[in-house]
């Protein structure tokens, strides 16, 4: 945590479950903490902190991104079996009230290894869920995503090819999960050529049943040329060594956090591959849910998500004006909004 940057981070040890619980404020100068609950395995409790700590980060620049009133938060637990029946529907009902304890410095919901059901759950024991439905049941962001994804796609290849038409393009979707599943339909809807990629093996078959997409082994994603790697699986998997080699025009995917390390968006752009910031990507769950909670219509909630597309067009523009990374340009949009507000505020900085 010295390096760290954000405000806070406030942890749990869940004995019963054998669980740490790490929920990390990263910046509330556009409103309270909000993101994800994450919930997997890790080889140490301060990996699980050290990702819980980036994933808020890039959860301020998502809502500076998309404009919304909410600041960058995040929480991950790190647990070392897979809870479930009974166990995990404890499990979650204490984690409802650790969040209930925060009085609202942080609000949530699903995340990698978590579902719209664990949120209802969860929602039983406090107040501060985002996209719960007034029958009490949760509302699942994936597809929301998965349609910004999709037209963040579509604007990168505009940049990359001077054409933002599917028809005949290949696209490599690594991760088939709540976000891959409904962006691989998408894609074969608009025509593209999908590579389904999963860890799961049934995942990926499952894919190739419906879109009629075709399989690529896990092995194989990074080595396999296609003109869109999607990557919506797990993040950190493009250093600047696979950049290098990535066989592709275009990176435009849901996972969080997919650059291993900075140097590797400096290899994308020297290489001319049009890389689309996960934060700005990714966005169309996080702003579905938000505006869910000010009572938004579905008309208003889809053009939000829609509109990521026209976002994705300015951040390419002002990289291409200024000849540096797309990452560098969406940065520098969501310094200037922090800044901006920060001032309308009377803070500091």
């Amino acid at each position: 945590m010295e390096t760290w940057k954000g405000e806070a981070v406030v942890w749990r040890r869940d004995h019963e479950a054998g669980a740490w619980i790490f929920a990390a404020i990263h910046d509330s100068t556009l409103g309270p903490a909000t993101g994800g609950t994450r919930m997997r395995p890790y080889a140490t409790a301060g990996a699980a902190l050290e990702d819980a700590m980036r994933l808020a980060e890039g959860m301020t620049e998502k809502w500076a991104i998309l404009g919304l009133p909410f600041g960058g938060g995040k929480c991950v637990i790190a647990v070392d079996r897979a809870l479930e029946g009974a166990e995990r529907e404890a499990f979650l009902l204490r984690y409802g009230r650790f969040l209930e304890s925060l009085r609202g410095a942080f609000q949530t919901g699903e995340d990698m290894g978590t579902t719209p059901a664990d949120m209802a759950v969860v929602a039983r024991a406090t107040r501060h869920v985002h996209g719960i439905a007034p029958d009490g049941s949760s509302i699942d962001p994936g597809p929301f995503t998965a349609r910004g994804v999709l037209r963040s796609i579509e604007a990168a290849l505009e940049a990359a090819a001077g054409n933002a038409g599917l028809a005949g393009r290949t696209v490599l979707v690594q991760g088939i999960g709540d976000v891959g599943a409904p962006l691989s339909r998408l894609l074969a809807e608009a025509g593209a050529d999908v590579l389904a990629c999963d860890v799961d093996a049934g995942r990926a078959a499952r894919a190739a049943n419906e879109p009629g997409a075709r399989i690529v082994a896990p092995e194989a994603a990074l080595a396999t040329p296609c003109d869109v790697f999607a990557p919506c699986a797990a993040g950190g998997i493009l250093t600047a060594e696979s950049a290098e080699a990535l066989p592709c025009r275009v990176v435009a995917g849901s996972a969080n956090a997919q650059l291993a390390e900075p140097a590797a968006a400096d290899v994308l752009h020297r290489r001319g591959v049009v890389y689309v910031p996960d934060f700005v990507a990714n966005g169309g769950g996080a702003a579905a849910l938000g505006l869910m909670e000010s009572g938004a219509d579905e008309a208003a909630i889809v053009a939000k998500v829609d509109a990521i597309g026209e976002t994705v067009r300015a951040i390419l523009a002002e990289s291409a004006r200024e000849k540096e990374p797309p990452l560098a340009a969406a940065r520098r949009i969501v310094a200037r909004r922090l800044g901006e507000r920060r001032r309308e505020r009377g803070l500091p900085g």
